[in-house]
């Protein structure tokens, strides 16, 4: 038995997870590794008191142990510490390793790594590619570092999944020396892809599966076309600002209209970053909330619009990745949005039926797992994802694979 705990750290917030671990031989699936608890801890570096919320391995709600978080007013560190701390403290786990989400491997790091600190120097590199991610993802493992020297860190990289993609795809029409320097399409969500790809066999029951589409719809928005289990493209590219409307997020916009902001309205790199990442998307074009709950049960018209171009690039990508894999056989909802807002997914239904999809009203309304009608020539799926299982899988994994090395 291995004790993993999981830490996928963002701005504000970490969300943990404390799994067991015994090897059951099953390289594609999850056998063997047994939830223990998963928790939230929000409110990280705001000045506010944390907020914490903690789940058994059934999924109910428990109290939180006192001591987990002490601080009216918490940074990482002081998150990373009372989490340690209350692992091992109340004797829940003899910590084998831990696994952390981050966001961005670059074009050298494709598998999961040991966090020594050379692989950190390195992922430091690219924290312009990924401000909102990258620093607060390596954050608690530099914290874990000081505090367990001797504990082995395992990173797990959003970009990794997408290293199978064709040349083609990943290029921009750059002078080549550009290129060579690494501005690439890297695309993002891979761990949630990776763990839909490993699973989404289980639902098929024989049915054709070799071109899907994963809609990964939350706070944070992309697509990926995956054709024989490997992904072919995606939606999100350099940067995780590019692509579908996301929350604060504008997704794919002209680049004269940068130079524009720069040369005309005086706006300098920084503010047009804010911009770009945190005023825009649904709360941008709403004016009233990047969640897209609040929008669907707001009757103002800049809610409906916001909703509508969310709905508008979900609907124009799911083509273009459809004509990249030459067909479509299936299409999965996940995330937040993806699988909790009916509304949403009745919508691209709605716009996607010349690819003959077909919704099941009654099924789409109770987020079963299957909402296609039997007439639709499209299988459509709701699955949740789940990162932290699949970062605790490659951790695992990891480990095992050190030991008989």
């Amino acid at each position: 038995m291995k004790d993993i705990l999981v830490i996928n750290s963002g701005s504000s917030s970490i969300k943990f997870a404390l799994y067991q671990h015994e090897p059951a031989g099953n390289e594609r699936g999850f056998d063997g590794l047994c939830l223990r608890y998963q928790g939230h801890l929000s409110g990280i570096g705001s000045g506010r008191p944390p907020g914490l919320s903690l789940k058994d391995e059934r999924g109910e709600t428990i109290d939180a142990p006192r001591g987990l978080v002490s601080q009216k007013r918490l940074d990482h560190h002081g998150a990373i510490d009372g989490l340690i701390g209350w692992v091992e403290r109340q004797g829940l786990a003899n910590l084998s390793a831990v696994g952390h989400r981050i966001v961005h491997g670059g074009r050298s790091y494709h598998t999961p790594m040991v966090l020594d600190a050379e692989v950190i120097r390195d992922l430091e590199a690219f924290i312009p590619l990924a401000p909102l991610h990258q620093p607060y993802g390596l954050e608690p493992a530099k914290r874990l570092a000081e505090l367990r020297p001797g504990l082995p860190q395992v990173a797990c990289f959003d970009t990794a999944f997408h290293t199978t993609q064709p040349r083609v795809a990943r290029e921009f029409a750059l002078p080549r020396e550009l290129t060579d320097k690494g501005l690439i399409r890297y695309g993002f969500h891979g761990l949630s892809y990776d763990y839909i790809n490993r699973v989404l066999p289980d639902h098929l029951a024989g049915a054709p599966g070799e071109r899907v589409i994963v809609a990964h719809l939350g706070n944070g928005a992309s697509m990926c076309a995956i054709k024989d289990g490997r992904s072919i493209t995606s939606t999100m590219g350099f940067t995780a600002v590019e692509g579908l409307t996301m929350g604060t997020r504008c997704g794919s916009l002209d680049p004269g209209l940068v130079l524009h902001l720069i040369d005309q309205e005086g706006m300098n790199t920084q503010q047009v970053s804010e911009l770009l990442y945190k005023r825009s998307g649904l709360l941008g074009m709403s004016g009233i909330s990047s969640d897209m709950r609040e929008l669907l049960e707001s009757p103002t018209p800049e809610a409906r619009d916001a909703i509508a171009l969310f709905v508008h690039r979900i609907v124009r990508e799911i083509g273009s990745l459809a004509a990249a894999m030459g067909g479509l056989d299936q299409l999965v909802f996940t995330a937040g949005i993806g699988e909790r807002a009916v509304a949403v997914r009745q919508a691209v239904g709605e716009q996607s039926r010349w690819l003959g999809i077909e919704l099941d009203d009654q099924a789409n309304a109770c987020n079963a797992t299957k909402v296609s009608s039997e007439a639709s020539r499209v299988g459509v799926w709701v699955i949740p994802t789940d990162e932290e299982r699949m970062i605790a899988w490659y951790t695992a994994n990891h480990l095992q694979q050190s030991a008989s090395a």
